[in-house]
C-alpha cells in the first residue's frame, strides 16, 4: 500500500522544519545556492549533517560535484531571501546580502547559524539528492530561527498568521 502524494505533502506540511539555504562556488567561481527546510543532523561522530536537493534542480550538478557546501539557517525576518532563493531563472546572490563566509563560500551574515561541510556522501532519495556532509567549521548567532509549517513562515511556537 502506497500513500498519495497529495495525502504526504498534506501531513509532511504539519510537520515544521528549518528554513536555510545552501550555498557552494563551482570549479569556476560561480557561486550557487538554494532554499531548503529539509536539513538536520545525522552524526555525532563523525559529525554529519544532511540537506537535501531536488534533481530537478539547476543547482543540482554544482552541489553534487561539490567539494564544499554550507548551510545557512535563516532567521526571523530572512523570508525574503528563502524565497529569493528557491526562485528560478534570477540572480540570487544580486541582492548583495551574501559575503564571503566559512571556507571562502557565500554565507548569509544575519543568518542564526552557518554550517560548513566537507563533501562527504551524495546518496539517492528518490526525486532528491541527500547530501551528506561532515561538519568542519560552525556559527552561531543569537537569533530567533524562521520556520517551514503549513506552507507559510513561522517562528517557532507560532504558526503564521498568529499574532
Amino acid at each position: 500500500m502506497t500513500v498519495a502524494a497529495d495525502d504526504f505533502r498534506r501531513v509532511m506540511s504539519r510537520v515544521p522544519a528549518p528554513v536555510t539555504v545552501a550555498t557552494t562556488v563551482d570549479h569556476g567561481g560561480r557561486r550557487w545556492g538554494f532554499t531548503s527546510s529539509s536539513f538536520g543532523s545525522l552524526s555525532m561522530s563523525p559529525p554529519l549533517v544532511l540537506v537535501c536537493l531536488d534533481k530537478r534542480a539547476s543547482t543540482h550538478e554544482a552541489f553534487t560535484g561539490a567539494g564544499h557546501f554550507l548551510v545557512n539557517v535563516l532567521a526571523d525576518g530572512q523570508s525574503e531571501i528563502a524565497r529569493r532563493f528557491a526562485t528560478s531563472g534570477i540572480n540570487r546572490f544580486g541582492a548583495g546580502d551574501t559575503e564571503t563566509a566559512e571556507l571562502g563560500l557565500p554565507g548569509i551574515p544575519e543568518a542564526v547559524a552557518r554550517v560548513a561541510c566537507a563533501m562527504f556522501q551524495v546518496v539517492d532519495g528518490g526525486d532528491h539528492s541527500i547530501l551528506i556532509g561532515r561538519v568542519v567549521a560552525t556559527y552561531v548567532a543569537d537569533r530567533t530561527p524562521l520556520v517551514y509549517v503549513d506552507r507559510g513562515f513561522a517562528l517557532p511556537g507560532r504558526r503564521h498568521g498568529d499574532t
